[in-house]
């Protein structure tokens, strides 16, 4: 089993520039049990890192939005990788990684839910990974259609996890990720 936290980057606080409110009110605190159950049972993590290309977002490497969030550091020893488009599978050679450490499990979740995480598990469950995918620790912003209809940010997320349970992923809590991390006995 591999632990894959996905883009969550200080950037990703500048919620005005990713269209206004996020969902998930519990996202930073089930990010930090997560990580914490993952580390206790020394589970494999692989931090994934958005580097934007685009000159005005808050992801571009040497801003300060690059930065990982306080409760999704990095400890010593375990990898990062970085990304410039939405699917960590993209560029960055976790695909042969993951199959040289034999893991068939991915345990993801980050941020956004309609963007990078739900490319990542699509990516995933599409390769033969089983994946699971943290809903209450992925977060979404609203998004606006082509006719200028705003879907709040809620709603995109709980349409984006459905679409993605039971085709590309299971979609688990928090405390279902802590026991299928550190299972009982």
């Amino acid at each position: 089993m591999v632990i894959l936290p996905v883009d969550i980057q200080q950037g990703l606080d500048e919620w005005s520039y990713w269209g206004g409110d996020r969902s998930t009110p519990g996202f930073e605190s089930n990010v930090a049990t997560l990580l914490a159950a993952a580390r206790a049972q020394g589970q494999t993590l692989i931090h994934v890192k958005h580097n934007s290309t685009n000159p005005d977002s808050p992801l571009r490497p040497g801003q300060a939005g690059n930065d990982f969030k306080p409760e999704a550091r990095p400890i010593d020893g375990e990898l990062v990788i970085g990304k410039t488009v939405n699917s960590a599978f993209i560029g960055t050679g976790l695909e042969p990684r993951l199959n040289a450490m034999g893991a068939n499990q991915l345990v993801i979740f980050g941020l956004t839910t309609q963007h990078c995480v739900s490319t990542t598990v699509r990516m995933a469950g599409n390769l033969g990974f089983e994946t699971f995918l943290v809903g209450d620790a992925t977060a979404a912003f609203p998004v606006r259609d082509a006719n200028g209809h705003v879907m709040d940010a809620e709603t995109v997320h709980r349409v984006h996890l459905a679409s993605i349970d039971g085709e590309f992923a299971t979609v688990i809590s928090t405390q279902e990720a802590v026991s299928l991390i550190h299972p009982a006995g």
